[in-house]
């Protein structure tokens, strides 16, 4: 079973990209992120006429998150638990029948909190302590469970070209590092970093002052494992040509492959 996850930045700008990545990659399930679109204007016909089922969760002009996948997605839940008055659209939940078995998945897009000396910060954390409050329910399932998307942190200084330029930057603070490493040791697997401890992995590269060209990455996107889904977890891959095409996302996609 092959799962990924991709910020798309703009659903509807990409959807070529969206679709010669589906037929490059063949995933089961595409976990997206930053749609720009209400889940009306998502160009669900091209999509499903490509063969994916799509399940979104939109928001007008910013954020929103879908997950397509092969067969229908069950349990659907839009939003993150915790706060009836948010209405950022950052989380969608369900659970994909595989063969014998499910997964469940979700597809989240974390905020990115900056500038911190604003409300944005304390945003950004408050949903991080959300959103480990609700895995940690998930987690008393015991079954297999994937939370992918974009996580908007740096987990550690080898996941940026350049740390010392995000030591001011939400997505590297104390407290942001802080936050992921308690989502994470609740009992998940960061899948890449399950695989390896090599410097120079990035998922997202600033279109601003050649980046992309001189390789001043940094490493945001990850998926986070279950116990019972790390048991299957045969590898993964970061799609890192995507960046190269023309009009690209600055986010490439991340795989994993369970047995």
């Amino acid at each position: 079973m092959r799962i990924a996850t991709w910020n798309v930045n703009s659903v509807r700008q990409r959807l070529q990209h969206l679709l010669a990545f589906l037929k490059e990659a063949e995933p089961d399930a595409l976990c997206l992120q930053e749609l720009k679109c209400v889940d009306g204007d998502f160009p669900r016909a091209e999509i499903e006429e490509a063969g994916w089922q799509v399940t979104s969760h939109g928001q007008k002009a910013f954020n929103g998150v879908a997950i397509l996948s092969r067969s229908k997605l069950e349990d659907v839940r839009r939003g993150l638990p915790g706060d009836d008055g948010d209405e950022q659209a950052r989380y969608l939940e369900g659970v994909l029948p595989h063969g014998d078995g499910v997964v469940r998945l979700a597809s989240i897009y974390l905020p990115n909190g900056n500038p911190p000396n604003t409300e944005k910060y304390p945003y950004k954390l408050a949903w991080m302590e959300r959103l480990a409050g609700h895995a940690r329910g998930l987690l008393a399932h015991e079954e297999p469970l994937v939370l992918a998307g974009d996580y908007n942190v740096i987990p550690e200084p080898r996941d940026a070209r350049d740390p010392a330029a995000w030591v001011s930057d939400a997505l590297f603070l104390p407290p942001t590092r802080t936050a992921f490493r308690k989502l994470v040791n609740l009992g998940f697997t960061e899948a890449l970093r399950a695989t390896t401890d090599a410097p120079g992995l990035y998922t997202f590269w600033d279109y601003q002052a050649g980046a992309w060209q001189r390789n001043n990455g940094i490493r945001i996107d990850h998926l986070l494992l279950s116990p019972q889904a790390a048991d299957r977890l045969a590898g993964v891959s970061i799609a890192k040509h995507v960046r190269s095409w023309e009009k690209a996302s600055d986010h490439v996609p991340v795989l994993i492959e369970l047995n």
